[in-house]
């Protein structure tokens, strides 16, 4: 079996074309069960972020090509664009490539900040769809609890995590750049996700004076207000809470704009011009770009949060050196593993094999036996069957051995060497 993984992220694909091609939980559900074909794509995730949309599917080696292509054509019609259009964006791993970009990724080694703690859980995420939907098998299944183990190592064995910094963390940091500090703000969360939750940690932590919470579902933001003793406000009353707010961070899951324009050039008479700051982490973005055009008002996207790094960025790239290693090394545990997942039908097929040639020449040899009782014929096929275990034992062995001592593909003994049948 061969794994392929296509997809963009935010070194490769603007948010523009991101948000078009972001899945929620129920579209997952479906795109798998389209795109899984138990032919071309024998098995299927989506995992689909903030900053990154990728399929990982397992094929068979003479399908990869005809897989990819396949997979490049579904995020293509996922995002309403013509056939084509996203090539320029995506990239394709295959096999230990594709392992290893899967690992970086759960590891937080791709992330647009080093060593955030968010994407490990949207992984989990994306595995527990693709379970639901049927479409995680052998392949995938050992692939993603593999990779669970090595993003583990990493966290345990290196300081990657060390003064965690995710995307939440940086909304707020840029919030009191503007403001210098975010004593004495009122700040605005719309939302009350798990996004959500993260910055309203982090504006309790920066010393923010007043939280306000607004969500479509009321008892959610109340659940998260009381959590972090910040107040709710109801959404029909959004406008005063736009007008109360210093800084506003964005971050739900619809599907169009929830402030306009409109909504910004309100608040700001209302507020006698006196700055905000807007910034949205949703993806697709939920502030209208134009908000950007009204005076006083400063509009920041996911994209532009990639400016905001912190001064122990630094010593988390000298951390993930340490951590590529990690990676390599259970990239090769992994291939290794794969391939005696491949070796384990060969040998089983085998010893079939042999036991049916012994069953054979048994049969064709019966009558010189004479007569026999059940008994005694049972002892002489468990005797034959021994024999041929016995003798067969230390062959299998060596093949095995052979698979776990070889790196490559290359030279390795296949089914037809042995005359079994696919």
């Amino acid at each position: 079996m061969s794994i392929i993984l296509v997809g963009v992220n935010h070194k490769t694909a603007p948010v523009e074309i991101r948000e078009r091609l972001a899945f929620n939980d129920e579209a997952c559900l479906d795109g798998l069960r389209r795109l899984v074909d138990g032919n071309v794509v024998r098995e299927g995730l989506i995992v689909s972020t903030c900053n990154r949309v990728e399929i990982l599917s397992a094929t068979t080696t003479e399908q990869m090509e005809t897989g990819a292509g396949r997979l490049a054509q579904f995020l293509d019609a996922a995002g309403e664009l013509p056939s084509g259009y996203l090539n320029k964006h995506l990239y394709r791993h295959t096999n230990e490539e594709a392992v290893r970009h899967l690992f970086r990724v759960a590891s937080s080694l791709d992330s647009m900040v080093v060593g955030e703690p968010q994407v490990l859980g949207q992984v989990r995420r994306a595995y527990s769809v693709a379970v639901e939907a049927g479409t995680a098998g052998r392949v995938l299944n050992r692939l993603v609890h593999h990779t669970f183990r090595v993003a583990k190592r990493v966290r345990n064995e290196t300081g990657i995590a060390a003064n965690a910094v995710s995307i939440s963390y940086m909304a707020v940091e840029l919030g009191k750049k503007i403001f210098d500090s975010l004593k004495g703000c009122t700040v605005l969360l719309i939302g009350a996700g798990e996004m959500a939750e993260l910055s309203a940690r982090h504006l309790i932590n920066a010393g923010a004076s007043q939280v306000l919470v607004v969500n479509r579902t009321e008892e959610t933001a109340r659940q998260m207000a009381d959590e972090f003793g910040a107040t709710t406000v109801p959404f029909d009353q959004l406008d005063k809470a736009l007008s109360e707010a210093d800084v506003v961070i964005c971050s739900t899951g619809a599907p169009t704009y929830v402030l306009t324009e409109q909504h910004a050039r309100r608040a700001l008479e209302r507020r006698r011009n006196r700055p905000t700051c807007f910034i949205d982490i949703s993806v697709p973005r939920n502030i209208d770009p134009a908000v950007g055009n009204v005076p006083n008002v400063f509009l920041f996207d996911i994209d532009d949060l990639e400016s905001v790094i912190s001064s122990n960025i630094r010593e988390r790239e000298r951390e993930a050196e340490r951590a590529e290693l990690i990676v390599q090394s259970e990239v090769m545990q992994f291939q290794q593993s794969l391939r005696l997942m491949d070796v384990g039908p060969t040998i089983g097929a085998l010893r079939e094999k042999l036991h049916e040639v012994a069953r054979s020449e048994m049969a064709r040899q019966r009558k010189r036996l004479g007569v026999l009782s059940t008994e005694q014929e049972a002892a002489i096929e468990a005797l034959l069957m021994s024999t041929v275990n016995k003798i067969s034992h230390p062959i299998l062995n060596q093949l095995r051995r052979f698979y776990e001592t070889t790196e490559s593909d290359a030279g390795l003994p296949s089914k037809d060497i042995f005359d079994l049948e696919e």
